[in-house]
C-alpha cells in the first residue's frame, strides 16, 4: 500500500470546462488569513470504506507533536483544524478517504515552513506534505489559491467525485471540516474551474472565500 498524504487540495488541473473569470465574485479573505498553513495525517494506510472506526479519530496526539515541531523549528503555531478528506484512487478505482489536520503557521518564511513540512513527512512516513503561504493577491509569488465553501458534506463530494470520471482524475479530492466547510487548494490559473466544481456541489460562490498564496508540496 503506498505511504501518502491524500491532500484535501485540489492537486491538479481541474478540467472540469467553465467560462467563468477570475474576477467572479467570492469574498476575499485577506484578513484572518494566517502567514502559513500545513496539511498533514500521521495515517499511512488506504482506507476506503466511509464507517471505518480511523475517520473517526480527533487526531489529538498528532496535533499535540506537529504543535511542538512548529515550536521547536522557530515559527508558532496557531489553531489546527481537523478534516474529512475524499479522495480518489486510480489504482484502485474507488474512492479512498483520509482523517487529516490543517496547522496555522504564524511568524514563518519560506524556507522555514518548508524545513518543518519536511521534519512532519519524515516523522509520520508521508510521501509528501502540503504547505499554503498566504501572500497578497497581486504577488508575483501569489501562483495559488485556497477556496473555502460552507455547506458541503463529505456524502456529498464523495458522490460528485464518483460521479465524475474527469473530475476523479484531474481533481482527486478535497477535504470537508467538521462543520461542512470545503476546502480546495488549486493553481491560481485554475480557479474558474474550481469555482465550477464547487457549483456541483450546491456551493453558491458569494458565500466562498479565496485566499491567494504559494503552495508546495514538500517531501
Amino acid at each position: 500500500m503506498k505511504q501518502r498524504l491524500r491532500v484535501l487540495a485540489a492537486v491538479g488541473v481541474l478540467t472540469l470546462g467553465a467560462a467563468v473569470t477570475e474576477s467572479a465574485p467570492a469574498a476575499a479573505a485577506g484578513h484572518g488569513c494566517p502567514t502559513a498553513q500545513i496539511f498533514a495525517t500521521d495515517n499511512t494506510a488506504v482506507i476506503t470504506d466511509p464507517a471505518d472506526p480511523r475517520l473517526r479519530t480527533r487526531l489529538l496526539r498528532f496535533d499535540h507533536e506537529v504543535r511542538g515541531i512548529i515550536h521547536a523549528n522557530g515559527a508558532q503555531p496557531g489553531p489546527s483544524t481537523l478534516l474529512n478528506g475524499v479522495f480518489w484512487s486510480g489504482e484502485l478505482k474507488e474512492a479512498t478517504y483520509e482523517r487529516s489536520r490543517e496547522f496555522d503557521v504564524e511568524e514563518v518564511g519560506r524556507d522555514g515552513l518548508h524545513h518543518i513540512a519536511g521534519v512532519v513527512a519524515k516523522r509520520y512516513h508521508q510521501e509528501s506534505v502540503l504547505t499554503f503561504r498566504c501572500l497578497p493577491r497581486d504577488s508575483p509569488g501569489a501562483d495559488a489559491v485556497e477556496i473555502q465553501a460552507p455547506g458541503v458534506s463529505v456524502g456529498a463530494l464523495h458522490d460528485a467525485l464518483v460521479a465524475d470520471p474527469r473530475a476523479r482524475d484531474e481533481l482527486g479530492g478535497g477535504s470537508v471540516t467538521l462543520d461542512g466547510r470545503l476546502i480546495l487548494i488549486t493553481p491560481r490559473a485554475e480557479l474558474p474551474l474550481a469555482r465550477e466544481f464547487t457549483r456541483t456541489l450546491g456551493v453558491d460562490w458569494s458565500t466562498a472565500h479565496v485566499r491567494y498564496g504559494d503552495r508546495e508540496f514538500v517531501e
